[in-house]
Parts: C-alpha cells; sequence; structure tokens
C-alpha cells in the first residue's frame, strides 16, 4: 500500500494538531499550578475563600 499524493499534508496536519493540544495541555498545567500557587499566597495574607463561608455567616 503506497501512500497518496497527500500524504505529507496528511502527515504534517496531524504533527501539527499533535503539537498544539501538548502545548495547550501544558499551558493548562502550568496556569493550573500557577494559580493554586496565588491561592496559597492570598490564604496566607489572611484573605479567604468566599465559598470557604456557611449559610449561617452570611446572614
Amino acid at each position: 500500500m503506497a501512500p497518496g499524493p497527500y500524504a505529507s499534508f496528511i502527515v504534517t496536519s496531524y504533527a501539527l494538531v499533535a503539537a498544539v493540544v501538548l502545548i495547550l495541555i501544558l499551558w493548562v498545567a502550568l496556569d493550573y499550578r500557577r494559580q493554586q500557587q496565588r491561592l496559597r499566597e492570598l490564604e496566607t495574607s489572611g484573605v479567604t475563600r468566599r465559598s470557604g463561608r456557611n449559610a449561617a455567616d452570611i446572614r
């Protein structure tokens, strides 16, 4: 089975898509770590999360 005339285009397209998906995964993972660090810094400085309060605290 010989590759068709568009084989290089198809292989290149798949490689580019794989690279973009990998870059997006890395970006999300790094941003997650950055956000977790920022939350730790805020909590250390005394800022608390609104979701951490009870319903009784709101009234």
